[in-house]
């Protein structure tokens, strides 16, 4: 597999997302980056912190679908998602985002930190259709300040992931 070299930082840190990784045979690389609580810019800061292509990082949403169904979604750092069409691909009308309270007692993570894998509730996700074209995922690791690295398919796989164009189109 060809990640990047490791970030500097211990071998030993484990997180549920690390955790669940190891657990379905995904590998994977664990990188830090110094977390910045900056609503909104906080993938940009991982992306950043990281030095990985903007496009390559992606940040994890928690949403309510018609106040009854809550899903995952993962999106580039740099775009914004279209809650519309997230209703839509769940045959729903509304989209909301989760408050921050919710999202942390469904997942067990912290905002900031909210990954896919290894949540304390498995909901359906979400990731963009640009993923496909990604040979390196790097979306976060269960922490803040940390992203896991993997292949695509191995993160579509693992979580039963369903792919679509669930963002904002470029002005």
């Amino acid at each position: 597999m060809d990640f990047p070299e490791r970030a500097t930082m211990s071998e030993t840190i484990e997180t549920p997302t690390t955790q669940f990784l190891t657990a379905h045979g995904v590998a994977f690389t664990l990188h830090d980056y110094d977390y910045v609580s900056d609503p909104g810019k906080i993938g940009l800061h991982a992306a950043a912190g990281i030095g990985i292509d903007q496009n390559k990082v992606f940040k994890t949403l928690m949403v309510e679908i018609d106040k009854k169904q809550i899903v995952c979604v993962a999106i580039p750092v740099h775009k914004k998602m279209d809650l519309k069409k997230v209703a839509a691909l769940f045959g729903g009308r509304n989209a909301r985002m989760l408050g921050a309270e919710k999202a942390e007692a469904l997942t067990g993570f912290k905002v900031g930190g909210i990954s896919p894998f290894g949540a304390r509730t498995q909901v359906p996700v979400v990731l963009d259709e640009s993923v496909l074209k990604l040979d390196t995922l790097y979306i976060n690791g269960g922490g803040r300040g940390l992203v896991v690295a993997l292949k695509p398919v191995d993160a579509i796989q693992c979580v039963n992931a369903r792919t679509a164009d669930v963002t904002v189109p470029d002005a």
